[in-house]
């Protein structure tokens, strides 16, 4: 398990052997490089992507053959919408071009879920033989060792302050993903990771994991508290040993180290 969650965050990152060239160089070529101390990360199990996410027939496509998925894709930076935030003119494009296009936590989160539940139910079909019968009993099929199919990574509702956007604020959006999961797949092994607000720079890695059901402190809500925080590679940790604990099942967990 160790390779996987070291697996989760180390693909291009700073740890590794590699190069990147000053803004101001004209070799911008970056590279990274295997290192023997790599050899347990199971890069070979590594593949990148890029897909677009509010396309269902694209996401049909990557969840074939897959057992589980860790969803953490946003369009938010932050609590603000990337285009803003960073001043992304590609997706101020994207934005500006096709308006109507959806939202990568509603629609996107939503065309994963198809996909990975149709590619289920197509397996279990064809392990069946086919035919009616099999068109009947055509349902998601898990493996016995398996924990847990779908792992959700949220934020908390205390991590930022709420934004409006067109489409949605940010923590009602955040709040309807999790309802998606939650009431419109319901035969899916699945929980929950609310986290706190992502702090690389004063929050150091491989600090304690800290986690609370939602249940104990749904009510607990103190304005003005300083929202709990957890490091990037921490929150990756946590959201690939959630694949195999299955006392998470069906729960919604706040995660963070400090």
């Amino acid at each position: 398990m160790r390779g996987y969650e070291r697996l989760s965050y180390e693909i291009g990152a700073e740890d590794g052997i590699g190069m990147l060239g000053a803004a101001w160089s004209e070799n911008r070529v970056a590279t990274f490089e295997f290192a023997d101390y790599m050899k347990d990360f199971n890069l070979q199990n590594c593949r990148l992507i890029d897909v677009e996410l509010l396309d269902p027939v694209q996401c049909g496509t990557i969840t074939e053959g897959i057992d589980c998925v860790v969803w953490c894709a946003t369009d938010f930076n932050g609590n603000k919408p990337r285009a803003i935030a960073g001043l992304n003119f590609a997706f101020f494009y994207r934005a500006l071009a096709n308006p109507t296009k959806g939202r990568v936590e509603i629609e996107g989160l939503r065309n994963i879920l198809n996909g990975f539940v149709g590619n289920q139910r197509d397996e279990a079909w064809k392990k069946q033989g086919g035919g009616l019968d099999a068109v009947i009993n055509r349902r998601p099929t898990r493996k016995p060792s398996k924990a847990m199919d779908f792992v959700l990574v949220s934020a908390t509702p205390e991590s930022f302050n709420d934004f409006e956007t067109p489409y949605g604020t940010f923590h009602g959006l955040k709040r309807e993903g999790e309802n998606i999961l939650r009431k419109e797949f319901p035969s899916l092994n699945s929980c929950i990771l609310q986290m706190g607000r992502y702090e690389d720079n004063f929050v150091e890695e491989n600090l304690d994991i800290k986690i609370q059901e939602e249940s104990d402190y749904a009510n607990d809500s103190i304005p003005g508290k300083k929202p709990a925080r957890i490091n990037r590679r921490d929150a990756a940790r946590a959201a690939s040993q959630a694949l195999t604990k299955s006392e998470l099942k069906g729960k919604t967990i706040r995660v963070w180290t400090a």
